[in-house]
């Protein structure tokens, strides 16, 4: 069992974060569940996990520093897939795919999504050969 009830960014622009994310976590099997509120957008499986939101105190989105949100990816080719299509959908490359020494074969990518949040992909599986 997890030890989170969802996780947030912020966005100055929900059309573009839309696009953007439905891209980019559609490789890992995450989609849009709707809008959350008026506020933005849900991403999940089955509940909303992962929120995309305008601040509800009416100011600008700001990204965090040393703040990264990460998502389980099934296999290398879609930590790949997803950096690719974040990349194709106005993100920015914040680490491109391949080994990371953490964990034993852990396997990410890293990118900024277009309001300068910081997302990646893992995949903890060996590889095939």
């Amino acid at each position: 069992m997890g030890i989170y009830t969802h996780n947030c960014v912020g966005t100055n622009d929900v059309e573009r974060s839309g696009r953007f994310y439905g891209a980019c976590l559609a490789p890992l099997g995450i989609r849009r569940l709707g809008d959350f509120l008026d506020q933005g957008l849900a991403y999940g499986n089955r509940a909303a996990e992962f929120l995309v939101l305008r601040p509800i105190d009416g100011e600008g989105a700001l990204p965090g520093n040393g703040v990264t949100i990460g998502f389980k990816a099934t296999d290398r080719q879609d930590v790949s897939a997803f950096h690719t299509a974040g990349l194709a959908a106005g993100g920015t490359d914040a680490g491109a795919p391949g080994p990371r020494g953490a964990v034993p074969h852990a396997f990410g990518a890293y990118l900024l999504d277009p309001d300068g949040n910081k997302i990646c992909a893992y995949c903890f599986k060996p590889p095939t050969e």
